[in-house]
């Protein structure tokens, strides 16, 4: 689903809160939940599939890149000619590409790669991304060390 095709939704407070417990641990009962948030196993189960089916949520294993192998992560800039919605759904394609997002600024498209080391970098970045119609130019941020990345915003 891209952008364009997203609609927003309202969010009640239970459904708020939902969200919060599945963010806190995604495979927290629906008892639990409901307690929590004060309605039936049964309403939690509905809710989340109803969020789901919503493209609110999505209930996934988050992995550290690292410990599966990945050694190399980076984000790139590109300086884009043309449509700027295609692009960034061909470079959504490719599947080391975590992450696209069209934006303002220097650079037209942002997206982050996850590869195994810098070789398959090269790989991606030469025969993949750069090889795309409309990409003008590359800029390559290898990240040394990661700090912070969190998936729990977005009730408060």
């Amino acid at each position: 689903m891209t952008q364009r095709d997203r609609t927003a939704v309202a969010l009640d407070a239970a459904a708020k809160g939902i969200i919060e417990q599945l963010q806190e641990d995604g495979r927290r009962p629906y008892a639990t939940i409901g307690r929590a948030v004060g309605l039936s196993e049964a309403a939690v189960r509905q809710r989340v599939q109803r969020l789901q089916e919503q493209g609110v949520i999505q209930i996934v294993a988050v992995t550290d890149p690292l410990q599966v192998g990945f050694r190399r992560q980076a984000m790139i800039g590109i300086r884009a000619d043309g449509d700027l919605n295609e692009l960034a759904e061909r470079v959504a394609t490719i599947p080391e590409v975590d992450y696209v997002v069209v934006t303002a600024g220097s650079f037209d498209v942002l997206v982050e790669v996850v590869c195994e080391d810098d070789e398959h970098l090269l790989t991606v970045l030469n025969d993949a991304v750069r090889a795309l119609p409309g990409v003008r130019s590359t800029e390559t941020f290898v990240y040394l060390r990661l700090h912070k990345q969190l998936y729990n915003w977005g009730t408060r």
